[in-house]
């Protein structure tokens, strides 16, 4: 394998870990308050759909970042308004939004565009493009340190760069700052919270709002920036792979961000064949290259994530004492 192979293998790797990390980051910040969310998978999707719908109907992707970002927020305040008002069960409320979005979006895809669930093609106004770094173009023709850049760093849309800088931007709110504090501290013991005169509700309500930015944000970029348009389940059960890259990392950002792009590599693998064949020596079959990812999960999860002790209130609603 050369190095201009390898290096469209890591610049694959880097697109299609970005839904993950915003997802993976979305679902420790809510866990980190206590909130345990399952429903990252239909969050995405939510804004996939409604961020291509609304891009194609306006013909501006700003619109449809701001569309997509509303619908993943809106399910985030749902899955609150049951599990820190009404105190029901984190878990299935999660799963209700899941079902809720898959069928929600192909039901209106199907109402308004009448093209089997999905929506229409994308044009250059609708999406992400690509962004060249300055003297990407210059460095381009030197050997390694410039084809990298040129590679690898450079021609990736702007939710590319947003998604990366969000990592030590969440690593900063959680660990520096007084807010991210009381946040995990929700997350650990909410009662002790409530008792130095802190809104727990406020706080885990604020997490879900983050939440859902941050899924909204990964969603817009599946439908605008990674493809150009959506279709029917396009998540493809990454919601569910960020919760296990949650769990690997053990709820810290900066694991989160390794763990997500492992996961993007063997996805990359998968869409290579003839890269893993020359590696291993032998034919490997399409469908084990493109169940890689799903196998990859199962097997960390069963026996190389250690012991990943989640936040101590997670899972749990808060009941006040009186």
């Amino acid at each position: 394998m050369d190095f201009l192979t390898l290096l469209q293998i890591l610049d694959t790797t880097v697109r299609l870990a970005t839904p993950l990390l915003f997802a993976c980051l979305a679902g420790l910040v809510s866990e980190r308050a206590g909130i345990f969310d399952i429903g990252l998978e239909g969050k995405l999707l939510a804004a996939a759909f409604f961020s291509a719908a609304v891009a194609a109907v306006s013909g501006s992707v700003w619109v449809g970042l701001l569309a997509g970002v509303g619908a993943s927020l809106a399910f985030s305040l749902i899955h609150g308004l049951a599990s820190i008002t009404f105190r029901g069960n984190q878990l299935i409320s999660g799963v209700a939004i899941n079902f809720l979005a898959a069928g929600l979006t192909v039901l209106i895809a199907q109402s308004w565009f009448q093209q089997g669930g999905r929506t229409p093609s994308l044009g250059d106004g609708e999406r992400f493009q690509e962004i060249t770094l300055p003297f990407a173009n210059m460095f381009e023709g030197l050997p390694y340190i410039g084809q990298s850049y040129a590679e690898l760093f450079s021609g990736h849309s702007l939710l590319v760069y947003v998604g990366f800088l969000t990592v030590p931007l969440v690593w900063w709110v959680l660990f520096r700052t007084r807010f991210g504090l009381r946040l995990r501290a929700v997350g650990e013991n909410p009662a002790a919270v409530d008792t130095a005169g802190i809104s727990v509700v406020r706080l885990r309500y604020s997490a879900i709002v983050i939440c859902g930015v941050l899924c909204g944000l990964g969603g817009v970029y599946l439908a605008t920036g990674l493809q150009a348009g959506f279709v029917k389940d396009m998540s493809s059960g990454r919601g569910f792979i960020a919760l296990a890259a949650l769990i690997f990392a053990k709820w810290r950002p900066w694991y989160a961000l390794f763990a997500c792009l492992l996961f993007g590599f063997f996805q990359a693998l998968s869409f290579r064949p003839d890269v893993v064949e020359a590696v291993v020596g032998t034919e490997i079959p399409g469908p084990f290259l493109d169940a890689l990812p799903y196998i990859l999960t199962v097997v960390i999860l069963a026996g190389f994530v250690g012991k990943a002790i989640p936040p101590r209130a997670g899972g749990e609603p808060y009941v006040k004492e009186r």
